[in-house]
């Protein structure tokens, strides 16, 4: 089935995408403000958040989280030394560290979890924002997964 969509469309996607994650990291500054969190990133929140009420080594955390090593290592190293994460070493390697949120990385979570669903109710007004939404999430999703099979397995069709 041939689609509507242009080239350039497919071309612009990747731009939107950052310029999206650009503001969501905005929004998440503020609403770290709003909580009073002033020692945190929006990208340390976002670890925190990807942490949630789990425990996990360091390599899950990266790869849920799409992290660049040393950004990542700082950024934990913050986390842990202002007191948000509990780094302790597995019980079966002893070199692979378990990350895990403290209290105050608990309560910082729940905050901006608050107002997480404050901001999607006044964005989801009806069933079928509900479903646009989800309908875009699952689109990206597919995306995600069609540009990471791209890379790794180089299957997209040549140019004729």
């Amino acid at each position: 089935m041939q689609s509507a969509a242009t080239p350039a469309v497919y071309t612009d996607l990747g731009r939107v995408m950052e310029s999206i994650t650009r503001r969501f990291l905005d929004v998440l500054r503020m609403e770290l403000a709003r909580i009073g969190v002033t020692d945190l990133s929006p990208t340390q929140a976002l670890m925190l958040l990807h942490i949630g009420g789990e425990e996990l080594s360091v390599r899950d955390l990266l790869e849920r989280g799409y992290y660049l090593g040393s950004n990542a290592s700082y950024n934990l190293k913050h986390l842990v030394e202002a007191g948000y994460v509990d780094r302790a070493a597995s019980q079966r390697d002893r070199r692979a560290a378990r990350l895990r949120l403290s209290e105050r990385g608990l309560a910082t979570c729940e905050g901006l979890r608050r107002l997480e669903a404050v901001r999607a109710d006044s964005l989801l007004r009806s069933e079928a924002d509900g479903a646009d939404f989800e309908t875009t999430y699952r689109t990206l999703r597919r995306l995600e997964r069609a540009w990471t099979d791209l890379i790794r397995y180089d299957d997209a069709p040549k140019p004729s």
